[in-house]
């Protein structure tokens, strides 16, 4: 791909306060690897893929028959008294034994169409899950390139600010030299310190900018707010973004999309499973069972049972007071309602690629202007100061040249991050935004 590299400044810091400071090279890239292994958002996108798999492996026990086991043991020790028809003397028996010794294992399987059918709708929400999970580290990457880039131009802005105070000093001491020389009155030497103190008032506010920029950086990162570094001085942008690739991809790679449309077959099945209540259903139990029984007392003084028990059921829904009925209904309009969300998310994201798009566009065109712009401020500025040096201009002109240089500067550095902030957002949208193989992450 083609790249177009606009150099902004170089050696720029966090902070002005530190830049004496040796500081970590905090790159692009790094700082996206670092959002994704410290991000708490991230990290709990993955977690909930986990509890999507979790509850996909519980579906899975639907269509596995269950296996239990039991042992039973008794024993008694009676007075016993007993008598019989065909002897009428008692049968007084004192201390009489009874042990029961039962071991028993069973085992049940069920089959429910609509089981079926709700295993594949919970592996749709396992896939709709991890789905968002990569759609957290998007937003996340979209985030920490934004907040990266906006470090780099609230620095080129200070560098900016910086400039023209310097500008501003130079005045203060030429307005200074000439106002005692005689040559210029107090007036013009306390317009110049006004505007000397005007330019270094925005120099502070502008390093409280850049320290809030930081901040939100590290928060985005999950480290300290007080972690310094230094940051790459390079914007890249690439020039040859095309719209119908962006709306290509879109419909094969944006991960809301395609959630969205995972959500729409969800619907479907959800449909499916409350139809297959109507269906069959079939129940096999089957059991081992060993016995014995032993007792002092009564006509079987041992009865042993060692044998193998099966069985099936067959049955039917007929009725169940219309709730299959409402159930089906409800997952009709669940299934109608998911389809407009689809068309609507479609609609959406085709109208955020094209204004994005349209932003992209145009902003590139205020780019070459705004380029051009700068060069001229730039040089009116260097021609207005050396006039002013000779004392063939007032201080005004020298002033507007000097606020037009500050101003083209701001426009163009804007221009630069805001053809950059599109780009970023095209890429989201596109599903194409630059991090490592979210899967990887996911598993």
């Amino acid at each position: 791909m083609k790249k177009l590299f606009l150099i902004l400044m170089a050696g720029l810091l966090v902070g002005p306060s530190v830049m004496a400071q040796q500081l970590e090279e905090l790159t692009f890239e790094k700082a996206i690897q670092l959002g994704l292994d410290n991000n708490f958002e991230v990290k709990i996108a993955i977690n909930e893929v986990e509890l999507a798999e979790l509850d996909r492996s519980l579906g899975q026990s639907l269509l596995l028959p269950t296996l239990g086991a039991t042992y039973v043991g008794s024993y008694r020790n009676e007075d016993v008294e007993q008598r019989f028809l065909n002897d009428p003397a008692p049968r007084i028996l004192d201390g009489a034994q009874t042990y029961n010794r039962n071991f028993t294992l069973a085992t049940i399987y069920g089959f429910n169409p609509e089981a079926f059918v709700a295993l594949r709708r919970l592996g749709k929400l396992t896939e709709v899950s991890e789905l968002e999970a990569k759609v957290v580290i998007e937003n996340t990457v979209a985030s920490i390139s934004s907040s990266y880039y906006r470090m780099v131009l609230e620095l080129q802005r200070y560098k900016v600010l910086r400039k023209a105070l310097e500008l501003s000093d130079e005045r203060l001491d030429i307005a200074r030299a000439q106002y005692e020389f005689g040559r210029a009155s107090k007036r013009d030497f306390l317009a110049a310190q006004v505007d000397y103190n005007a330019d270094l008032a925005s120099l502070v506010t502008q390093e409280q900018v850049i320290e809030n920029t930081r901040i939100n950086l590290n928060q985005l990162l999950a480290v300290d707010p007080e972690h310094q570094y230094m940051v790459n001085d390079t914007i890249t942008i690439a020039d040859d973004i095309q719209l119908v690739d962006l709306i290509e991809n879109a419909y094969t790679d944006n991960k809301q999309f395609l959630a969205t449309q995972r959500m729409e077959n969800v619907a479907y099945l959800q449909l499916r499973e409350a139809r297959a209540l109507r269906l069959p259903y079939l129940t096999i139990n089957g059991s081992y069972n060993n016995s014995i029984l032993t007792s002092d007392a009564g006509f079987v003084l041992e009865n042993r049972v060692d044998g193998l028990t099966a069985g099936a059921t067959v049955g039917i829904n007929l009725f169940s007071g219309f709730s299959v009925n409402r159930r089906i209904q409800s997952a009709r309009v669940q299934q109608y309602n998911q389809q407009h969300v689809l068309q609507q998310y479609e609609i959406q994201m085709k109208s955020d690629i094209y204004r994005s798009y349209n932003v992209y566009t145009n902003t590139k065109r205020l780019l070459d202007i705004e380029r051009k712009n700068y060069e001229v401020a730039i040089e009116n500025s260097d021609i207005a100061l050396e006039r002013f040096r000779l004392g063939i201009t007032g201080y005004l002109e020298f002033r507007d040249a000097q606020v037009n240089r500050l101003q083209a500067e701001s426009r163009l550095i804007e221009a630069i991050y805001n053809i950059k902030e599109s780009e970023i957002e095209l890429m989201r949208l596109a599903g194409k935004i630059y991090f490592q193989n979210p899967q990887e992450r996911l598993n």
